[in-house]
């Protein structure tokens, strides 16, 4: 069977059968950045342990920007607004004053990243102040709520889309936790009551509010406040929401990045059970290569994407044809048409969903299983209410007996087994490392899995096997080179990252390179620790012997003294060569004249091969000198 290789790694989100396939939105993101724009924002902090001093407001422009630069390469297709409150000026769709949507020409104020936005973003802290401006928008004395009208402005700027195909997100960034701590009494209670208020019918439109708080070294930013019921936090989630490395201002670009790069559902699938049970669970993909990003081609005037249309022409006529094509078979001198809808519906073979087999020993699933990456599978009550209680009780049988379930899944055009693994919940002090749910493993065919032939070339021979001390000094280093917790997303592509930083530094007329950090280099600090070295070393002399570093210093002599012998004969031959001048030679055709000594001294000097009769060393002679 032929399998090809990029389908080993496509999610099957070609499935036309899935209803929610049909939005082009499915999986798409709407972010708003809510940057809190008070006086307080532009103080100066300390930040690291040399004493670096910058503001909160900086911080949160270089977390913005990182992230667009970021966004653009990950998920192009996703919208997001930049939003700041706290202003002197205003600019938004409802006139509401202290707030301000940022953005640049030729771009909606929630649209896709451009180049132009990622630039002018980057600078935009040299003209805030004379352009924007800061100040306290909540003060005693005016009933003006400038957090109330960003939340407003913000939820506006969501509105288009619907929630069920598009996750909503809000991200405010702000170093005040009480907000309403400069005004009192009737006022301030009046004024809390209406942003809780205004942030739960956000949140009821399927819009998340998630913050990003900024605190000071000697300040812990104190949530419970105001904004743990504003995000609706509360009992371990409230004391585990600023974690130690959220508190330092240095790590606020990978939290930020944590949370904008989060799980996104491929598509939402019914598994059914056995006597019409069916529930709805959500699949994602945990784990997939990048690849760098499709080619568009544009129009070289307007630079427009292009769009690729197809007309059918009648051979008899020249006409376009404008009813949709027809298939046929020809059946008793009759030709049988068929339209493209019964087509797809003969071929059908399976309606996407999962149907559940049996169940085997996992002891049965073996690590050649797993042609290619799982997809994660997580119940969900959208559709079908229940699910998720079937699914934890489907899910923690498998995992007291042992077994893993055999389901048929598949598209029509590759059916196919799969085996459900169900994956036990895993915390830590500082949360949930691991979800419960199941790994969705995609079994292979009988012919995909080839038996291990073993080939020698003399029957009669030995065949060199390791003995016991080698094999243990093996195990010692693996042991001692083996990296604890390893994971594949610790380490980035260095040639997509390269392929990207040229990509960015075109885009945004930048004269330099990003620096880049290849992460796949090898540890030469670490392995260079007395350990390794020792255990190297002992591994060395069980497999090569004693005086291994004396065989290796004479090779390495051995191939010195060969260097030197070519690099001495190309000297002299090249001293030899410029006694003829051979352009002249070539032009008169006497190079033939010359012995193959001659000849050979000549392409000695200048590199070339020495293989052949005289004719072929005349011919390449020539061709170097470009006479032929």
């Amino acid at each position: 069977m032929d399998i090809d290789p990029d389908d080993l790694f496509r999610d099957d989100d070609d499935d036309q059968d899935n209803d929610y396939y049909q939005d082009s939105n499915y999986g798409k993101e709407m972010v708003v950045y809510l940057v809190d724009a008070s006086p307080k924002m532009f103080n100066s902090v300390t930040v690291s342990a040399d004493q670096k001093e910058e503001t909160h407001f900086h911080t949160a422009v270089s977390c913005i920007s990182q992230s667009l630069r970021t966004q653009i390469i990950n998920r192009a297709n996703d919208e997001l607004a930049i939003c700041f409150y706290n202003t002197k000026e205003k600019k938004n769709l409802q006139d509401l004053s202290g707030v301000y949507v940022y953005n640049v020409a030729e771009r909606e104020d929630l649209d896709r990243p451009t180049a132009r936005l990622v630039k002018e973003f980057a600078c935009i802290e040299e003209t805030f102040m004379k352009e924007i401006g800061s100040q306290y928008g909540i003060i005693s004395g005016s009933r003006e709520n400038s957090l109330y009208n960003a939340i407003w402005v913000a939820q506006g700027l969501l509105r288009k889309g619907s929630a069920k195909t598009i996750d909503k997100r809000m991200l405010l960034f702000t170093d005040e936790d009480d907000p309403f701590g400069r005004i009192t009494g009737a006022t301030q209670k009046d004024m809390i009551r209406t942003t809780l208020q205004r942030a739960k019918d956000t949140q009821d439109l399927g819009i998340s509010i998630e913050l990003l708080p900024l605190s000071r070294q000697d300040e812990e930013f104190n949530t419970s406040l105001f904004y743990a019921e504003l995000i609706g936090l509360e009992g371990d989630a409230l004391a585990q929401f600023i974690p130690s490395a959220g508190e330092k201002l240095e790590d606020m670009k990978d939290q930020l990045r944590k949370r904008m790069f989060k799980k996104r559902r491929i598509k939402r699938i019914t598994l059914s059970i056995a006597g019409g049970i069916s529930i709805e669970v959500n699949t994602y993909a945990l784990i997939r290569p990048t690849v760098p990003g499709a080619i568009t081609w544009l129009n070289s005037v307007t630079n427009e994407p292009l769009k690729t249309e197809r007309s059918f022409i009648c051979a008899d006529t020249g006409a376009l044809v404008e009813e949709p094509a027809k298939r046929f078979q020809p059946y008793k001198s009759e030709n049988i048409k068929f339209s493209t809808d019964e087509l797809a519906e003969i071929k059908r073979v399976s309606t996407g969903h999962l149907r559940l087999l049996g169940f085997k020993p996992l002891s049965c699933l073996k690590d050649y299983h797993n042609l290619r990456p799982s997809t994660f599978l997580f119940p969900s009550d959208e559709e079908i209410i229940g699910s998720t209680s079937t699914f934890i009780a489907l899910q923690r049988s498998m995992l007291r007996l042992g077994r893993c379930a055999i389901a048929f899944h598949g598209s029509s055009s590759h059916p196919q087994l799969v085996a459900l693994v169900a994956q036990e919940e895993i915390t830590s002090p500082s949360g949930q490392v691991e979800p419960p749910g199941m790994h969705m493993i995609y079994l292979p065919y009988s012919d995909d899995i080839r038996n291990i032939e073993e080939q020698f070339m003399n029957a009669n021979s030995v065949t060199p096997r390791a003995t016991d001390d080698q094999i243990k000094k093996a195990a010692a280093l693996v042991k001692r080179v083996d990296l604890k917790d390893f994971s594949v997303c610790q380490f980035a592509n260095p040639a997509l990252q390269r392929h990207y930083a040229i990509l960015q530094a075109l885009a945004l007329d930048e004269d330099e390179m990003p620096e880049l950090n290849d992460e796949t280099l090898p540890d030469e600090q670490g392995m260079s620790r007395q350990g390794i070295v020792k255990a190297l070393e002992e591994f060395k002399v069980s497999v090569y012997g004693e005086n291994h570093d004396q065989e290796e210093a004479d090779a390495a002599f051995a191939t010195t003294e060969a260097s030197k012998k070519r690099k001495a004969n190309a000297e002299n031959a090249s001293k030899e060569a410029e006694k003829y001048n051979w352009p002249e030679l070539a032009e008169q055709g006497k190079l033939s004249y010359l012995t193959v000594v001659d000849l050979k001294r000549y392409l000695t000097a200048h590199n070339l091969p020495l293989s052949g009769k005289k004719d072929d060393l005349v011919k390449r002679i020539l061709t170097h000198l470009g006479k032929k």
